[in-house]
């Protein structure tokens, strides 16, 4: 006997779901439920200029490292982001009903090697980034 995954769009007869529950997979984290313009188009900050602006100390090869969200993508309940365009580019937990907006450079820590999230957090401990002092 297959397992049925649950769907929250499922909650409601089809014709009904919309009205009654328009944002049914609003800050799910499992699974591909609801819209993933991050998945369908991944941008690095190595492709943003703005982000790449921002982030001038680092390598080509670092900025292709960090994913930039889509303004629109949904963010994941209680998971872990930094914005670039906030200058003290703090942490934040997302909640569900967040999403990326216009001008926001969005990068979840889920895919970010830590040393180089430290260096986005601005943490200059080597122990902690990966660098080796004098190179």
């Amino acid at each position: 006997m297959t397992q049925r995954v649950y769907d929250p769009s499922d909650k409601h007869p089809p014709k009904y779901q919309q009205d009654l529950n328009p944002d049914a997979a609003a800050g799910i984290n499992y699974g591909r439920v609801g819209p993933h313009p991050e998945k369908e188009d991944p941008r690095t900050a190595y492709d943003v200029k703005e982000a790449h602006r921002r982030l001038a100390d680092f390598t080509d090869d670092q900025l292709k490292q960090i994913p930039v969200l889509p303004a629109g993508s949904r963010l994941e309940q209680d998971a872990t982001y930094i914005d670039l365009a906030d200058p003290d580019r703090k942490e934040f937990k997302a909640m569900a009903s967040m999403e990326a907006g216009p001008g926001a450079l969005i990068v979840p820590k889920s895919e970010v090697d830590y040393q180089l999230w430290n260096l986005l957090r601005g943490v200059t401990d080597p122990a902690r980034t990966g660098s080796v002092p004098g190179t």
